[in-house]
């Protein structure tokens, strides 16, 4: 009977070594990818009343907690069933992941126009919920498309271990992701309030508490301009190196270069070919 106890804690100690160990490689590849999350929701995030952004926050976070609950046991059961598919999902992903990065960077030096966007001016109580609501619901959906992104990221460092394994890793890390990205995200958002508040500290001019808090106001914009870039750069590695990770001849092509060089140059040539295929298919598309 006791051996038969202790025999269950040391299954227990090897599996959670086995979720410590994979947790840290699941985090470590997924790290680019919540550069890019925390840039975009940093941005849906801002913009609401000082007083909304924090209620608009939660509700954004709640959408994600549920997002995951959705994206988790279908990713499971793909595992389970059909752990082939999980190559493919991958480079699926990083395709997407290239052609979005490299669209980031194509719209910086080759500015275009976009389709003006029908303003709704909010002359009540009533049209400020209905435009905050509209800005929370599209927030979530672009947090399904990250979050997707996430986890099989993070389940494809698992493949061809246990599936209990599998479940522990990848929603710890997808709980991390969610608790994390927007934790960070309140902070940014908060910024200028606290900025504010130290300059209204005390009645003194230009006081130590007064340049602390014009810094901070000042800092907003350039620090959400900043993730994004980080965001970029960090969406062509992490495309790239899915890439060399499932396609052989990617991986024997740049094997003599440092990796973070080959991920670069291989996430940003095949989104650069992603996004001339998908133009010329929208150029044909309104020909038609």
């Amino acid at each position: 009977m006791a051996s038969g106890f202790f025999a269950l804690l040391d299954d227990i100690a090897a599996l959670m070594d086995d979720v410590a160990t994979m947790g840290k490689l699941a985090t470590k590849k997924t790290a680019g990818i919540l550069g890019d999350d925390l840039a975009v929701n940093a941005e849906k995030a801002s913009g609401f009343l000082s007083s909304r952004e924090i209620p608009v926050l939660w509700a954004i976070t709640k959408g994600s907690l549920k997002n995951k609950a959705i994206i988790l046991p279908f990713a499971f059961l793909l595992s389970a069933f059909l752990p082939q598919s999980i190559p493919i999902i991958l480079t699926l992903g990083g395709l997407y992941l290239a052609y979005e990065g490299v669209e980031k960077i194509y719209e910086y030096f080759v500015p275009h126009h976009h389709h003006a966007e029908k303003i709704v001016e909010a002359r009540t109580e009533d049209d400020l919920l209905k435009l905050e609501q509209e800005k929370v619901k599209a927030a979530i959906v672009t947090d399904f498309i990250l979050s997707v992104e996430i986890v099989i990221i993070a389940l494809g460092t698992v493949v061809g271990h246990p599936l209990t394994t599998q479940i522990i890793v990848v929603s710890v890390v997808a709980l991390l992701a969610t608790v994390g990205v927007y934790g960070i995200v309140a902070l940014i958002v908060r910024m200028d309030d606290f900025g504010l508040k130290l300059i209204n500290l005390n009645e003194e001019d230009n006081s130590f508490s007064d340049k602390v808090g014009r810094i901070l106001v000042q800092a907003l914009p350039w620090v959400i301009k900043g993730l994004g870039v980080v965001g970029t750069i960090a969406l062509l590695l992490v495309s790239g190196g899915i890439f060399l990770h499932n396609i052989p001849y990617l991986h024997d092509l740049f094997h003599a270069l440092p990796s973070m060089l080959s991920e670069l140059i291989s996430g940003t040539v095949i989104g650069f070919l992603v996004l001339l295929i998908i133009t010329a298919f929208k150029k044909l598309k309104s020909k038609n």
